[in-house]
C-alpha cells in the first residue's frame, strides 16, 4: 500500500463561503416560494420551493466535506471502501463529502501517551473524543508496556520493562497493512524484548557470547544497557517496518531479578563484594609487611632470623587483616 498525500485540497474556506451563500439563497428561495404558493403564482412557487429545499439539503451535505487539521495530525480518507488519499498538513480542507476517515486503532487504549484518560467525562465528550481520534497523530509517542518476566541466557528469571518512543511515518501502511497498529506495535515490542534479553546474562558472566561472533565477551543487561537498548530498538524497527512505524528510541526502565531468586542473588552479590574487599585488604597487608621488613633491614634496627621473620609476618597479617582491633601484648623479656 502506497501513501497518497492530498496537498491540493486546502480550499475549505472558499467552499465554506460558497456553502453559506448557497444556504442563504436556499432559505430565500423557500421563503419566496412559500409566498408565491400563498398568492396567485403557485405554478412558479412550487418548483421554486422544491428546488430550494433540494439545494439546502445539497449544501448541508457538502458541509461533511469540510475537514480541519492541526499540526502533526493526519486523516486517512476512504470513499466507498476505496483509499483515496491522506491529509497530512495542517489547514482547512474540503474533500468529497462522502469520504470517511478511517483509523482502526481509534478506540484502542494502551499504556502510552495520548491514550490515558484520568478523569470522568460526559457521553457527549466521549463521542467527540472518538471522532477526533479518527485523526492519526504524527507526533512522537511513548509506549510503556507492562514488565515482563524473562529468563536470561543463564536461565535466571528477571523482570524487565522498556519504554519505546515511536511515530507514524506512513499512514497508509499503518492503517491498511495491519489490523490495529497500536496493538501490533505493543505485541512486537514484547516479542523483540524477549528475543534480545535471552541473549544476555543479568550480570557479567564468563564464557558467554552475546554478540554472536563466537568469542566470549563482557556484555550484560546491567552493564551494557545502552547496547541492549539499541539492539532492542533495531529488533522492533525491523518488525514494524511494514506497518509504517518508525522507532525513535528504546530505553530500559526497569531491571531486577525476579522475586523468587532476588534474595539469593543479593547474597551472592554481597559475597562477591566481601571477597573483593578481602582480596584488596590482603594485597595491601602483604605490601605493608614487605615494606616493614625492608625498612628494618635497611636501617639495621634489628636482626631477625627466618623463624622470627615468620612470626612477625604472621602477627602483622593478623593485625592488618583482622576485623577487630588488635590487643597489644608487651614482652618485657628478651626477644630470644
Amino acid at each position: 500500500m502506497k501513501e497518497i498525500v492530498l496537498e491540493k485540497k486546502k480550499n475549505g474556506m472558499a467552499m465554506l463561503l460558497v456553502i453559506i451563500f448557497g444556504i442563504i439563497l436556499s432559505v430565500a428561495g423557500i421563503v419566496i416560494g412559500g409566498i408565491c404558493i400563498g398568492g396567485n403564482t403557485a405554478y412558479f412557487g412550487v418548483p421554486l420551493l422544491i428546488v430550494s429545499i433540494l439545494a439546502m439539503v445539497f449544501f448541508f451535505i457538502l458541509t461533511a466535506g469540510l475537514k480541519v487539521l492541526k499540526p502533526q495530525e493526519a486523516l486517512v480518507l476512504t470513499l466507498f471502501g476505496k483509499y483515496v488519499g491522506t491529509l497530512k498538513n495542517d489547514g482547512f480542507y474540503f474533500v468529497h463529502p462522502f469520504c470517511t476517515a478511517f483509523n482502526p486503532a481509534a478506540k484502542t487504549k494502551l499504556n502510552q501517551s495520548g491514550d490515558v484518560t484520568k478523569h470522568e467525562i460526559s457521553a457527549a465528550a466521549k463521542q467527540e473524543i472518538e471522532l477526533v481520534n479518527n485523526k492519526i497523530s504524527l507526533k512522537i509517542m511513548t509506549l510503556n508496556n507492562n514488565r515482563q518476566k524473562i529468563n536470561d541466557c543463564l536461565g535466571n528469571p528477571i523482570e524487565i520493562g522498556i519504554a519505546v518512543t515511536w511515530r507514524i511515518v506512513d499512514t497508509a501502511k499503518a492503517v491498511f497493512n495491519v489490523d490495529n497498529y497500536k496493538e501490533f506495535l505493543s505485541l512486537q515490542c514484547d516479542s523483540a524484548l524477549r528475543n534480545v534479553v535471552r541473549l544476555y546474562p543479568y550480570d557479567v558472566a564468563p564464557n558467554v557470547d552475546t554478540t554472536g561472533d563466537g568469542i566470549a565477551d563482557e556484555g550484560s543487561l546491567r552493564g551494557s544497557s545502552e547496547v541492549v537498548a539499541d539492539r532492542i530498538r533495531a529488533e522492533i524497527q525491523e518488525r514494524v517496518q511494514n506497518a509504517g512505524i518508525e522507532i525513535v528510541e528504546a530505553r530500559i526502565t526497569y531491571l531486577a531479578y525476579a522475586p523468587e531468586i532476588a534474595a539469593v542473588m543479593l547474597q551472592r552479590q554481597q559475597a562477591s563484594a566481601i571477597i573483593d574487599a578481602r582480596k584488596m585488604i590482603v594485597d595491601g597487608a602483604v605490601g605493608m609487611v614487605e615494606m616493614a621488613l625492608e625498612r628494618l633491614n635497611e636501617n639495621q634496627v634489628v636482626h631477625l632470623d627466618e623463624e622470627r621473620k615468620a612470626a612477625m609476618v604472621s602477627n602483622l597479617l593478623v593485625v592488618l587483616c583482622g576485623n577487630h582491633d588488635a590487643q597489644p601484648v608487651v614482652n618485657s623479656g628478651s626477644l630470644y
